[in-house]
């Protein structure tokens, strides 16, 4: 089996999660599933499973869904992750500034950058978070 590198994963984990976008905006967009955050966020979270991911053990995913102008202020990421907006857009503070990330930009975050957003828009944001967890 070929080895890969972790920017090779990474682009794999982003582009795969890019195929189910009507999909989940649908089962997502105002719908009551999931559990509240923070005031306005609420996270559906799906499925999770083992990985053959170097260095990872499990990968999952999971929606953060923001109203406009509701925002999060955790501490720092917990693991490392590729993000992805479904739908509207979010400001990022990325450690080094705020990034604006508009439907179908993909970032990733390692474990420890601060962990805020915030809906800048007028619309429903939707973020899919692809987690990836150490052993």
């Amino acid at each position: 089996m070929e080895q890969l590198d972790r920017r090779q994963t990474l682009f794999s984990i982003a582009a795969a999660s890019v195929l189910p976008i009507q999909s989940a905006a649908a089962q997502t967009s105002g719908t009551p599933e999931g559990r509240e955050i923070a005031p306005g966020v609420r996270r559906v979270d799906y499925t999770k499973r083992e990985t053959m991911i170097p260095n990872y053990k499990t990968v999952s995913m999971r929606d953060n869904i923001y109203q406009p102008g509701a925002s999060t202020s955790g501490s720092s990421m917990a693991n490392d992750m590729v993000c992805h907006m479904l739908e509207g857009e979010l400001t990022v503070d990325t450690g080094s500034g705020d990034s604006l990330y508009r439907k179908g930009d993909v970032w990733s975050c390692t474990k420890g950058m601060p962990e805020r957003s915030k809906n800048t828009g007028s619309t429903v944001a939707i973020m899919r978070v692809i987690d990836l967890l150490p052993g």
